[in-house]
């Protein structure tokens, strides 16, 4: 790791991560506590969900951004101009940080997090991402504060959500905070699509795919953002997601992805770039789709959202944990939507 590193400590994982809501499940931010753990990393034992034998290999990187959400839960419009009555809470975040949460709440032992955060509110997020289960490796930046994400959640239609962004320390990742070590044990290296949004974060994301190839190590990267998407640029988005093995859109990210207003059509034509693509629709579900097919649909569970904050993040965990324990797409894709 490069100058400026607070390395996170070595803690075994513990209990009781940060709950956050599933993808078209009943969200939420109370603490749940975290089911029995799959196989120690190292270890070679049977998997009971999916009857395969785990790997030695039983890690799982996730490279992201680490943010503090301010969450504004209001009941219908905002006024303009005058007060809104919502219940406030500060609570720690950033899709990176939610990922690597929910793969250590879904049975992944082995839940690593890199990212980069401010002096301000390095402790705090040190401290619930070991709660979590999770190992970090977080960058202290010597200058700017950790990111922080206003989420106005209207709690009246749908739970959804928007996002004032200020992305402070979490984008300013490079190439000098990567080791090759942090591969060592690892199934898999998952990539948050905040770190393409600035050229330090972009060149370390690249610096880590590399690295992840010459170990035959597969990579998945989740788009983020469609607000970001659109400033990056699609062609920049797909030209860096091609060799990749695993994208994860959103609905909105597929369509932008690919220009086509059918989630269904924008997954197949995204596989055929990635050979892997499991596109998020909320409510209605995940899409499996490979080589220009989609293989099947998945249907998310009946809930009533209270926050949908969180949610994709929330599948995404679940999604890859179920593939670090020997699932194939659909089951993880089941996983997900649970």
């Amino acid at each position: 790791m490069g100058s400026g590193v607070t390395a996170g400590r070595d803690s075994e994982v513990a209990a009781d991560p940060a709950d956050r809501s599933g993808d078209g499940a009943t969200a939420g931010r109370a603490r749940a506590p975290r089911p029995d753990a799959g196989c120690d990393p190292g270890t070679d034992q049977r998997d009971t969900r999916y009857g395969r034998r785990a790997s030695s290999h039983r890690g799982l990187l996730v490279v992201g951004d680490v943010v503090t959400d301010v969450v504004a839960r209001h009941q219908g419009p905002l006024a303009a101009g005058t007060d809104t009555a919502a219940a406030v809470l500060a609570l720690p975040g950033g899709a990176g940080a939610n990922v690597a949460c929910w793969a250590a709440h879904s049975g992944c032992a082995d839940v690593r997090l890199l990212g980069r955060v401010g002096a301000d509110a390095s402790s705090w997020h040190e401290r619930e991402l070991v709660a979590a289960g999770v190992r970090p490796r977080l960058v202290v930046d010597p200058t700017a504060p950790t990111g922080t994400v206003i989420c106005l959640v209207d709690t009246a239609a749908s739970a959804e959500r928007t996002f004032l962004t200020d992305s402070g320390a979490s984008l300013r990742l490079e190439p000098a905070d990567w080791s090759d070590a942090l591969l060592d044990g690892v199934a898999r290296l998952h990539l948050s699509g905040y770190l393409l949004f600035s050229e330090s974060s972009r060149a370390l994301a690249a610096a880590a795919v590399e690295a992840a190839r010459a170990r035959g190590v597969p990579v998945s990267l989740d788009p983020a953002s469609a607000g970001f998407l659109r400033g990056l640029r699609v062609d920049r988005f797909l030209a860096f997601a091609e060799g990749l093995d695993l994208l994860l859109p959103s609905r909105d990210e597929a369509c932008l992805l690919t220009g086509l207003p059918d989630p269904a059509d924008a997954a197949a034509k995204l596989s055929r770039h990635v050979p892997l693509v499991v596109a998020k629709l909320g409510a209605d579900g995940a899409l499996v789709a490979r080589s220009g097919t989609v293989v099947t649909r998945v249907s998310a569970r009946s809930a009533t959202p209270r926050d949908t904050t969180g949610a994709g993040d929330a599948f995404t965990g679940a999604f890859l944990a179920a593939l670090v324990a020997g699932a194939d797409a659909v089951d993880a894709a089941a996983d997900g939507c649970r």
